[in-house]
């Protein structure tokens, strides 16, 4: 009989129902080291482009995890293009490391479900998406700050605003142990049901 080691499930629905549960506690926890990730997407040039992302949501039952960007980023017309995408994190505490496999759907500004997001965001959090595109270049004297933007009217922000839900097709799960490491690769159906799940050499 299979027994738990190091604060570790060895069953392997164990370990899914684990994962999410600190992916969905990530998403409202600032202290969580799952709340930034690393989401890759590959460019015209098909040239692999990754960036820290905050997590704003996560969905066990529907294996999804929510992101916002500005709409003029590389990210997402690269998404666009190709909505194949890896998403990574690594937990310091528990030395848990996810790394996810799925598809990112694109929700414009102006739609239903962007809207629905954009409420959700802080006045501060909103003011992030004026100004110019990301990546441009700006004028900025790292003395005195001169430069700077005024501020914007938060309102100015929302026809950039983007809203990406990434929907996992598989998790590839691994703990960092002091001995005996420990790996699983849990694939799910296009329901979000776990499909198959199995051990693999670290």
């Amino acid at each position: 009989m299979e027994t738990e080691q190091e604060g570790v499930p060895l069953n392997l629905a164990d370990i899914d129902a684990s994962a999410w549960r600190e992916l969905e506690a990530a998403a409202s926890n600032p202290q969580s080291g799952f709340r930034f990730l690393n989401l890759c997407s590959v460019d015209a040039e098909a040239r692999p482009q990754a960036r820290m992302v905050v997590l704003r949501r996560a969905d066990r039952s529907l294996r999804f995890l929510e992101f916002h960007t500005d709409m003029r980023s590389p990210k997402w017309l690269e998404l666009s293009a190709n909505p194949h995408a890896a998403v990574l994190g690594f937990c310091p505490q528990t030395r848990l490391q996810f790394r996810l496999e799925g598809i990112v759907e694109l929700h414009a500004a102006g739609s239903d479900q962007a809207n629905a997001a954009w409420d959700r965001l802080s006045t501060w959090t909103r003011t992030t998406y004026t100004g110019g595109p990301p990546g441009d270049e700006v004028a900025f004297d790292a003395i005195d700050g001169a430069g700077l933007p005024k501020p914007a009217d938060e309102a100015e922000g929302k026809p950039h605003f983007g809203l990406l839900i990434f929907r996992a097709r598989a998790l590839d799960w691994f703990q960092l142990r002091r001995q005996d490491n420990r790996r699983a690769l849990l694939t799910y159906d296009e329901t979000g049901a776990l499909a198959a799940g199995r051990w693999l050499n670290p």
